[in-house]
């Protein structure tokens, strides 16, 4: 999941608190892997495991950040194929 600011920062922080406690949810509900701010910052990357590309959608669209007006979310689905031992629950098998 890219994002990518819409809006001036000054309006980005002012959401920030409340998208920091909407990341926190979803690390709780095993959803996000990783995040952070891009540099420079004009948005971010999250890594999230979801059951569809939809749920992935409609989470995105529940972010603050998007609620508030201030990021568009670009999402690219993969399949992990290859994964640090640490993620191997995550890891995928290609198609036949």
């Amino acid at each position: 999941m890219e994002l990518t600011y819409t809006a001036p920062v000054e309006r980005v922080d002012a959401l920030l608190a409340d998208h920091v406690a909407w990341l926190d949810a979803q690390y709780a509900a095993g959803v996000f892997l990783a995040s952070g701010r891009k540099n420079p910052r004009d948005g971010g990357v999250i890594i999230a495991v979801g059951e569809s590309r939809a749920a992935i959608e409609e989470l995105a669209a529940s972010d603050p950040f998007t609620v508030g007006g201030v990021c568009e979310y670009r999402i690219t689905e993969f399949l992990a194929t290859k994964t640090a031992e640490g993620l191997a629950p995550y890891r995928q098998e290609l198609p036949a």
